[in-house]
């Protein structure tokens, strides 16, 4: 799309790339305009409220929804992979106390030294670098939950499922079944959306030839920044600047009126409410209310009437506006909030790097340069 136009009118710049398609796809289609998101051709709707995250997962991976023996095999695949190398808890421990994303990358870089398929870039050498990362990357982000706290790592519940597992290792406490499956369902929300920042960037590195971990290390690396994987961290400071849910209005009036945005409401490419938000309105109201803290939903629930009279305007709230809270409730670190994403997002990141794989090509676009005309060298003693 970016192509040249004219002599006179010089190369069409797309900043960011924006309206920009660079490869065709098969995993996930996404209608801004309409709020719609489907994983190879299933609708979120119904993969939210009728499937699993490990059968999304193998969605993702194979293409179409696992048979019962075929899910029944996945997941405990899933499981065997619950392991990580002495190493890795020795670099987590060693650099515990820097940003849990910055100890995620390091340690997901760490891994590719211990991994036997590392250098294979072939289709099921991947498949089985993405099963094991999708079950190490939880762990990783769990063990350093603990380990910088100067407490010792919960070892995994292998009759849990991934996300109850994963709660379990970040609490200590087998969650409640309405628990572990808003936590599932914020798995499956969060486990694929196109080409985004960070799934782009592993496109971009994969590319190049490079090997499936350090796609994801890449992809970790670029989910960081704040423009890209800080919302639900943001949201939740801003319920707690608010307080109580008779303040929310005034707080909003506030925020526009000093032109600064409202954490969790917009999207790059959703102009319409994000299909994913509405799957984690009700987890949390009823966990909310299940923990004896329903105020957390009422301010939620306040910031979007605050900020009704925009949605005409394609200002919709988003999935992270609701997920933080579901994470706050639990007691977990709001600098744990984007790590979280993370385990998420993993087989999503990881379907990219292997669909890029499948017809490679190095990711080269331009810049238009705008800087000074061509002109003569002149030697030291002279300037």
């Amino acid at each position: 799309m970016a192509e040249q136009t004219t002599e006179t009118e010089g190369p069409q710049i797309n900043r960011g790339l924006q309206g920009v398609y660079f490869e065709r796809s098969e995993v996930c289609d996404i209608d801004g305009k309409a709020g719609s998101l489907w994983y190879r051709g299933y609708s979120i709707h119904d993969l939210a409220t009728r499937s699993t995250f490990e059968e999304v997962a193998y969605l993702l991976i194979y293409g179409e929804l696992p048979t019962g023996n075929e899910l029944e095999s996945f997941a405990s695949q899933l499981k065997l992979q619950r392991t990580l190398p002495e190493l890795i808890y020795g670099i987590i421990d060693s650099v515990k106390d820097a940003h849990p994303m910055d100890v995620l990358r390091t340690a997901v870089s760490a891994l590719s030294a211990t991994d036997p398929d590392v250098t294979d870039n072939s289709r099921e050498a991947n498949i089985s670098k993405t099963i094991r990362l999708t079950s190490q990357v939880p762990m990783i982000v769990a063990a350093h939950y603990h380990l910088r706290s100067g407490k010792p790592v919960i070892e995994p519940n292998f009759e849990l499922g991934h996300a109850a597992n994963f709660l379990y290792m970040m609490t200590g406490e087998i969650p409640s079944e309405d628990s572990a499956k808003l936590m599932d369902t914020d798995l499956i929300l969060h486990a694929e959306h196109g080409t985004n920042a960070s799934s782009f960037t592993a496109r971009v590195v994969a590319g190049t030839d490079a090997n499936l971990h350090a796609s994801v290390v890449a992809a970790v690396a670029a989910l960081s920044g704040p423009a890209h994987g800080g919302a639900a961290e943001n949201v939740m400071q801003m319920a707690l600047d608010i307080g109580e849910p008779e303040k929310a209005a005034d707080y909003v009036k506030q925020l526009r009126k000093d032109r600064k945005p409202v954490m969790g409401f917009g999207h790059r490419v959703y102009r319409a409410e994000d299909p994913r938000a509405r799957h984690m309105r009700e987890g949390v109201r009823k966990l909310s209310e299940e923990m004896g803290q329903p105020k957390w939903y009422q301010i939620l629930q306040a910031v979007v009437e605050a900020m009704s009279p925009y949605s005409r305007l394609g200002v919709n709230v988003n999935v992270d506006f609701y997920a933080g809270v579901v994470y706050y409730l639990h007691g977990i670190s709001e600098d744990f909030f984007v790590p979280i994403f993370s385990v998420g997002r993993t087989p999503g990141w990881c379907v990219q790097v292997i669909e890029q794989f499948e017809n490679n090509i190095l990711l080269r676009p331009l810049t238009l340069y705008t800087g000074p005309e061509p002109r003569d060298y002149v030697e030291l003693a002279d300037r």
